[in-house]
């Protein structure tokens, strides 16, 4: 339940970050480009924020989820009875790579072609933000189109999140937008390596740390009841349109 905690924590946090920097850049823009001049503004406080998130990271945690955990020795379980799932196919992680590429390519044309400005670019990366932490809770579309992992624990590309998410700033001259990128892709840096040296603790076959059994957050539950809410929500909207058109035939019927 503390990795759960967590994860809202980070939501409401990121949330209210760029909710801050929205405001800003539409009534104080030039506070708000502070963070990119060098000046020790309001908006430095999503530079701390993120780097210290980052530097978690790089540690074993017991409050950070299992997802972005398996790369570390201390949570590898060989597994017993090797599961027969197999692992991600590396044309589904190309796929999700050129897909991030081919969206961002077109945000930074409209950067270059001065249809959008540096601020854009700022508020784009705290709007990547806090997605990351909505596909962990509620939806993720690379898991559910593309990746086709299990969960959130086997994610192949757990810890790519603060690359893709930072992307944007990469084309900031800052030393706040670089100083980010730059941890951000040493982090995946360290995951792909550990991934190479170390695969068997990336596969849910070979670790059984990876197991729904040894599972610390049980993120499922969590998505399949907001599924289920949904569904029902859907039906009961069905039902009550279904019934606002039977009154309606009614209504007609009497008319005639």
């Amino acid at each position: 339940m503390k990795i759960m905690q967590m994860h809202w924590v980070r939501l409401v946090l990121r949330s209210l970050l760029f909710v801050l920097a929205l405001m800003l850049y539409f009534f104080d823009e030039s506070r708000f480009s502070g963070i990119l001049q060098g000046d020790w503004g309001a908006l430095t406080i999503i530079w701390v924020f993120f780097v210290a998130d980052m530097l978690l990271r790089f540690f074993p945690s017991r409050f950070e989820s299992m997802g972005c955990q398996k790369q570390f020795a201390r949570e590898y379980i060989p597994a017993d009875r090797p599961e027969a799932r197999p692992p991600t196919a590396a044309w589904r992680v190309w796929g999700v790579f050129g897909s991030w590429v081919a969206l961002n390519a077109v945000i930074v044309a409209l950067y270059f072609l001065q249809i959008i400005d540096v601020g854009a670019l700022v508020l784009v990366s705290l709007f990547y933000a806090v997605c990351d932490i909505i596909c962990i809770l509620f939806f993720c579309p690379f898991q559910s189109w593309m990746m086709k992992n299990r969960c959130c624990v086997t994610c192949r590309i757990y810890n790519w999140d603060f690359a893709m998410m930072f992307t944007p700033l990469l084309f900031i001259p800052s030393f706040y937008s670089w100083s980010l990128s730059g941890m951000s892709l040493l982090l995946l840096l360290r995951w792909e390596l550990n991934r190479r040296i170390h695969p068997e603790r990336f596969d849910e076959r070979c670790n059984a740390g990876l197991s729904c059994a040894n599972c610390r957050e049980h993120l499922c539950r969590h998505k399949k009841a907001i599924r289920a809410l949904a569904k029902r929500t859907r039906e009961e909207i069905d039902g009550v349109r279904g019934k606002i058109g039977d009154v309606k035939e009614k209504i007609k019927q009497k008319i005639k």
